[in-house]
């Protein structure tokens, strides 16, 4: 996955560590190397997306991918894509939300925010490992801004 010629990195919020290693390893299975960041705390993923000062200032020359799980242990990841999308240096790059909340008011309130794409995360091991395959399949053939 590349965005004008340059490699995207992936961010991974995801405090889950099982879930974390089965989003990699069927990401990876899609054919999708790009490098994987991953963070369990929202806090320092935002310092590493936004910069420390969060500003966003100097970072937009970096092409970034974030999935983002909702229940995280330090902060929401509703308030991530919040920050994210309202930062006029980092508000272009993407964001996959990748959560086991399926309720339509927190759906529609991530799209509202500027989520690029919703994914419910499926309890069942298999129907996860397919549905994030899916979606490495997804990142294979898609163009980041």
């Amino acid at each position: 996955m590349k965005a004008l010629g340059r490699e995207v990195t992936i961010v991974m919020v995801e405090d889950d560590e099982g879930h974390a290693r089965l989003i990699e390893k069927n990401i990876r299975r899609a054919g999708v190397h790009n490098e994987i960041v991953p963070f369990v705390y929202g806090g320092a993923a935002l310092d590493y997306i936004l910069g420390p000062d969060h500003t966003g200032e100097g970072m937009s020359d970096r092409y970034l991918l974030v999935l983002l799980d909702l229940n995280l242990p330090d902060m929401t990841g509703i308030d991530i894509l919040e920050k994210i999308k309202t930062n006029p240096n980092v508000k272009h790059l993407p964001v996959v939300i990748l959560t086991t909340t399926d309720d339509e008011r927190e759906i529609k309130r991530c799209y509202d925010l500027g989520a690029n794409v919703y994914i419910t995360k499926p309890v069942e091991y298999e129907s996860f490992a397919n549905a994030i395959r899916q979606l490495g399949l997804f990142f294979s053939v898609i163009q980041v801004p």
